[in-house]
């Protein structure tokens, strides 16, 4: 899953005085949070309510809390030309203000019900997340339903946010491993959508303006593009309800600019970052396979092995145990819905990053070469269906993991099947995709540091 970017808070959100008795309910609110279903044990029903509008629903009537997660897709993939941090600035004025309550009285409103709201932006989805006590649903539903419907972008939240995006710009310029990321995702998707950056920059975040906003609202926000999923104290008729008030009165389709697939291009590239900093961070990878791919979960299991087990994994042993060339040293594989790259990433001091990249070639190159041992793939599989159930022990958890499942469009019944596809993993899967995702020669590297004190930079592409 990709990681999504909110709008970092500062003054009024962030510190707004709470009474004592708001922050009792605060933390009762986050107590009922802790919702342990094995995921086998679960019941996921899907609710289509009187309006036509589907969401996928687990009851648990333990505790009164319902949560909820949803998503149009989109994302940053639908940002204009020039205003590139336009979704992400919008995740953060949802809550500023909506019908006839501006940002202060909104937000009281919130904190009065107890009700947490937040929204995210990734490059393929606009996601939102909200909570609320069952006894509070009504009223928290409608704030919910304003936020979507009638935000009100009046100017003075719109500079305030603006503002709040700007220093975070700020601080992640000076975020080696951001920058890096920033870098790479440049050079792999050069001239698509996926190769912007998704909080904008200073020229783009100065540019947007609250017609923007609506704009992006009007042409992303629609019930076609919807995907929700609901946990907690609520049943199926009184969900369809809800979901009619909420979302029942956005467009039924949106106008989403058609976003073509994307290949990162075959390496190797290398781009160099200069950064005075104490060490240097790398980030490295190439495409991969997407979400519908037959050998993406072989892909998924592969990875563990390689860069993504943490200390049990080849690349931290190679890396760190063996050589104490880094402390962090990990990989990844990410689907998005135009393209999918494998990633990995090591920060290490400035005179030992050639060498430590070299190394993980070397990994690379081996394991598309040799593959795993049977041990490394037993082991692989144990921790991956074994750890699976932690995806579901909060209820919010259980949202969002029956969230991305809709958004992959992996069915209904994915949670019943996705041990039993690990499983299914052979040795002979993993050694011949190993051989089909693996390019060791192929990699895209963006490198952050003190260029005079690196030893060894890669050579031009």
């Amino acid at each position: 899953m990709e990681q999504l970017t909110g709008v970092m808070t500062f003054g009024r959100k962030a510190m707004a005085a709470r009474s004592s008795l708001h922050r009792l309910i605060v933390v009762a609110f986050l107590a009922l949070t802790a919702f342990a279903a094995p995921a086998n044990a679960m019941t996921i029903q899907t609710v289509k309510s009187p309006g036509g509008i589907t969401a996928w629903l687990v009851e648990a009537h333990e505790v009164p809390l319902i949560a909820m997660r949803f998503a149009f897709i989109g994302g940053a993939a639908q940002d204009p030309k020039g205003k590139e941090g336009l979704a992400h600035f919008l995740s953060g004025m949802l809550d500023e203000g909506a019908g006839e309550l501006k940002s202060v009285d909104f937000q009281e409103k919130l904190e009065e019900a107890a009700v947490k709201m937040s929204f995210d932006a990734s490059r393929d989805v606009f996601m939102g997340s909200f909570q609320t006590l069952t006894k509070n649903s009504k009223q928290g539903f409608e704030l919910l339903r304003m936020a979507l419907n009638e935000a009100r972008f009046d100017a003075d939240a719109v500079e305030r946010i603006r503002g709040q995006i700007l220093t975070g710009l700020k601080f992640d310029m000076n975020d080696p491993q951001r920058v890096a990321t920033r870098e790479w995702y440049k050079l792999a998707f050069a001239g698509h959508p996926y190769g912007r950056p998704v909080k904008g920059n200073e020229t783009t975040v100065a540019a947007i303006q609250a017609q923007d906003l609506r704009n992006y609202t009007g042409r992303v926000f629609a019930r076609d593009s919807l995907r929700i999923a609901v946990v907690g104290d609520i049943d199926a008729e009184t969900l369809g309800r809800m979901l009619d008030q909420v979302f029942g009165t956005l467009p039924e389709s949106g106008t989403l600019t058609v976003v073509p697939e994307a290949t990162p291009p075959q390496g190797p590239q290398h781009k160099f970052v200069e950064m005075k900093i104490p060490q240097s961070v790398a980030q490295f990878g190439h495409s991969a396979f997407k979400r519908d791919d037959e050998d993406f979960i072989s892909s998924y299991v592969l990875n563990y092995i390689l860069g993504g087990g943490g200390f049990s994994s080849r690349l931290t042993e190679e890396v760190r145990e063996k050589r104490g060339l880094a402390y962090s040293v990990y990989s990844y594989v990410h689907p998005y819905q135009h393209g999918a790259i494998y990633s990995g990433s090591v920060a290490t001091k400035s005179d030992a990053i050639g060498q430590s990249l070299e190394v993980i070639k070397g990994e690379l190159q081996r394991m598309a070469v040799e593959g795993p041992t049977q041990e490394e793939l037993k082991d692989a599989k144990q921790y991956l269906t074994g750890s699976y159930a932690l995806r579901f022990d909060t209820s919010m958890k259980i949202a969002s993991s029956l969230l991305w499942i809709q958004i992959q469009e992996l069915g209904i019944d994915y949670v019943e099947k996705r041990n039993d596809l690990v499983e299914a993993v052979t040795l002979e899967d993993v050694k011949r995709v190993a051989k089909r995702l693996l390019k060791a020669d192929g990699l895209i590297v963006t490198i952050v540091g003190e260029p005079e004190a690196v030893a060894e930079k890669p050579a031009p592409g």
